[in-house]
């Protein structure tokens, strides 16, 4: 199967409101949506106790939401999300170690959050060049994501804290997460090739 890079197509927000004017008002709609996604999916953590990092689902609603609304408006909800954050708004993962605001953004699992917008950036660019339209290359485009996600926060850990080194980085921010986060990213490619079937 080949697939063409050089041609961009609509997102699927622009689809679902090709009867509608896509103004302003239902583009910064779609990215709130999307980044209260990313809050509530940030509440569902669970804590590990070898890892500072928590197992949640935002990686999920990232990639999605990015896929979803396009490479531009995708970025823009996480930099949404990002911004809450730094105000000091209660937005990322409870934890009873790291603190909210730029504290968590300063600490071992900033790596993962400040990837966020380059995550969804990357879905919606391939998104739009129609890997959302079958499972397989939704699945490169999940993957591709995901694959920026782990790289920011493995090596925020592995180049930020005093003494992890690579392969503590590894042992830590990424072998504990990857096996269900790569089946997280196969059920996620199944959920835009529905709706573009949904839709037509």
């Amino acid at each position: 199967m080949t697939v063409r890079l050089e041609r961009t197509q609509p997102s699927l927000l622009h689809a679902m409101t090709a009867h509608a004017d896509l103004s302003g008002a239902i583009r910064g709609a779609a990215v709130l949506f999307v980044t209260v996604l990313t809050i509530v999916a940030a509440q569902v953590s669970v804590p590990l106790a070898f890892t500072p990092v928590p197992f949640t689902l935002q990686p999920m609603i990232v990639l999605l939401g990015g896929a979803a609304l396009g490479a531009r408006l995708g970025a823009s909800a996480q930099v949404l999300y990002l911004a809450v954050g730094l105000a000091g708004l209660p937005v990322f993962a409870a934890s009873p170690i790291l603190p909210q605001g730029l504290g968590r953004l300063l600490g071992p699992t900033g790596g993962y959050l400040m990837s966020y917008p380059f995550a969804a950036f990357a879905a919606g660019y391939l998104a739009e060049r129609r890997f959302d339209r079958k499972y397989l290359t939704s699945v490169v485009a999940m993957g591709a994501g995901l694959a920026i996600v782990f790289a920011f926060g493995v090596a925020w850990i592995a180049w930020g804290a005093p003494h992890a080194g690579l392969s503590l980085a590894l042992s830590s921010g990424l072998y504990p997460f990857l096996p269900a986060d790569v089946l997280k990213v196969f059920v996620a490619a199944a959920v835009l090739p529905a709706a573009w079937r949904f839709l037509r």
